[in-house]
């Protein structure tokens, strides 16, 4: 007989700001947020200790809206080199209870006691622990914990009840305790596949249990099952290992521009850059990829992604941004937005370390004389900085932040 799966999630309480009041904890009876750079536009609120959150703070607020809320805020910069430190030591805790310990974000994490429970108790009993030996290790942190018989009922365990809690979802009261509630509480549920559901006259968990499967595929493909199979309390999604070589699943760059871009060039110019910036990752972890994935925000604030896959595999500066290019000017011209954000990411992966293509006599052979160039350049990059070259059409853009185009921009990817 199949073990039934004993799976956590663990969320580490308001983590970026709560690390802030443990570093400082004169700042443990004051409101406090963490919040980007007001003049590069990344002044909004990213994380809120308890007390901002009862002053009705709340994560993407702009600085200016949340003084409004709680004059005496106290905003402080982000410190992600001292968060991932106290991120990694928190996973180290999680380690000690299983093998099976799956990162998602610097503050979460599922495991899986399946095999384990039986050193260290029920998976209620290891939630507890956890929240104690957490607490008592980084000088104060608690944890949300939700222990549940999947990964996504675990996760919605764990955003149940907070501060500090832990919430148990099993077979026997997973009906009763969230069926009634709207389905885009769970994790894969985004705005547009949840504006779709209530289209469909889908709105709570269970209504999306007693859907026809059949129906959700029509109207969002495989993921449509998948919906189904959560929602019935059938997801049989695996944690990854701990110390596991998972493969690589994309590779993007993005970045906020300091100002709203409205002409064609401005955009061309940071999505020539972002492609760059995708293209030299990719070749320095030996990759190449056959599908490209373009997305924008709008000034509005809402992502649009769009993907299309090539018939050959790059890591290319030049193809990554031409197919970008294309899928912008299709869009863009047809919604003609004023954009605050841009992703480029290249998907599809493999490792090109080994590789051996087979060339025929109708071959681009510009494609490969771009990989050699692409070679040197990283040459002299390695050597002397990224930003020591960059294409004409990125020189002298007030809107772009240079040192700020990175992989952290990652909207959810939706339906």
């Amino acid at each position: 007989m199949k073990k039934e799966r004993i799976i956590l999630h663990c969320d580490v309480n308001n983590f970026y700001a709560s690390v802030e009041c443990v570093l400082n904890p004169k700042l443990k009876t004051m409101p406090v947020a963490v919040a980007g750079n007001p003049r590069m536009r990344h002044g909004v609120i990213l994380a809120k200790n308890q007390i901002a959150k009862e002053m009705g703070i709340k994560t993407g607020h702009v600085i200016w809206e949340a003084k409004r809320l709680c004059p005496n805020l106290i905003c402080l910069p982000p410190q992600h080199a001292i968060y991932q430190e106290y991120s990694e030591k928190i996973k180290n805790i999680y380690k000690r209870f299983s093998d099976r310990v799956e990162s998602f974000g610097p503050d979460e994490c599922w495991i899986d006691l399946t095999e384990t429970a039986h050193l260290f108790g029920s998976g209620r009993e290891v939630a507890d622990k956890l929240r104690h030996i957490v607490y008592e290790e980084t000088g104060g942190l608690t944890i949300s914990v939700g222990v549940s018989f999947n990964k996504y009922f675990a996760k919605l365990g764990s955003d149940l009840k907070k501060p500090n809690a832990t919430t148990v979802i099993d077979r026997n009261n997973f009906k009763q305790l969230i069926w009634d509630m709207p389905a885009n509480v769970l994790l894969m549920i985004g705005k547009r596949s949840w504006e779709k559901l209530q289209k469909l006259n889908i709105h709570t968990i269970k209504d999306l249990a007693f859907t026809d499967p059949m129906l959700l595929k029509q109207h969002f493909g495989i993921n449509g099952l998948k919906m189904s199979a959560i929602a019935r309390g059938e997801d049989e999604t695996a944690v990854e290992l701990a110390d596991g070589i998972v493969q690589q699943k994309s590779v993007g760059n993005g970045m906020t521009t300091s100002k709203d871009l409205t002409t064609e060039g401005d955009i061309i110019s940071l999505i020539y850059l972002l492609s760059e910036k995708v293209a030299f990752r990719l070749r320095q972890k030996n990759l190449e990829g056959k599908c490209i994935h373009f997305s924008m925000k709008s000034s509005s604030f809402e992502w649009r992604g769009y993907s299309e896959s090539i018939s050959y595999y790059t890591n290319v500066a030049t193809e990554i941004a031409e197919i970008a290019l294309n899928m912008f000017k299709k869009h863009w011209k047809l919604d003609n937005l004023s954009i605050r954000a841009i992703r480029v990411s290249v998907c599809s992966l493999r490792n090109c370390e080994n590789v051996v293509e087979q060339i025929t006599l109708f071959d681009d052979k510009s494609h490969q004389k771009k990989k050699e160039l692409s070679k040197i350049m990283d040459k002299m990059r390695e050597k002397y900085g990224f930003y020591a070259l960059r294409t004409a059409n990125t020189l002298d853009k007030d809107f772009i932040n240079y040192f700020d185009a990175d992989d952290e921009i990652s909207p959810l990817d939706d339906m």
